[in-house]
């Protein structure tokens, strides 16, 4: 059975930057765990911010919360674990959280915390596709069933 990174927000852990999960349909969650030893990982919380916590979003080059405070550090911190996580156990792949600025694909949200999406990649994203990761969101989800 082979191993897969995901988004512990999307598994029903209560560690989004509000204290609530992004927890997947029940039968989603039920197939990927049939099919894949799921390895959870929330990357901010792994780079040490707090649960509740503000909303961050990714702007030139850095992350920064919502009370204008920069947090690029602790994303980082989360991303660099998310990859060690990836390596040490050998994943097939990533499942991560849609448009988030730790773990978006393809699209997240764009710095001026008004609900606006912009082309790029969430931090853990980036540095496991650096890695060769394939990455996935929630939204791929039946690409991986």
């Amino acid at each position: 059975m082979d191993n897969l990174l995901v988004s512990a927000c999307l598994l029903g852990y209560e560690c989004k930057y509000c204290g609530g999960s992004n927890l997947m349909p029940a039968e989603t969650v039920k197939t990927l765990r049939e099919k894949y030893r799921l390895i959870p990982v929330c990357p901010e919380s792994a780079g040490g911010l707090p649960t509740p916590r503000d909303p961050s979003e990714r702007k030139d080059g850095k992350v920064v919360s919502s009370k204008g405070k920069d947090v690029t550090a602790q994303f980082e911190k989360g991303a660099d674990t998310a990859c060690v996580l990836y390596e040490k156990y050998a994943c097939k792949a990533a499942l991560l959280k849609a448009n988030s600025p730790s773990c978006g694909v393809g699209s997240i949200y764009d710095g001026t915390f008004s609900g606006v999406l912009t082309a790029g990649d969430g931090l853990s994203a980036e540095k496991l596709k650096k890695l060769g990761t394939v990455v996935y969101t929630e939204d791929q989800v039946n690409k991986l069933i």
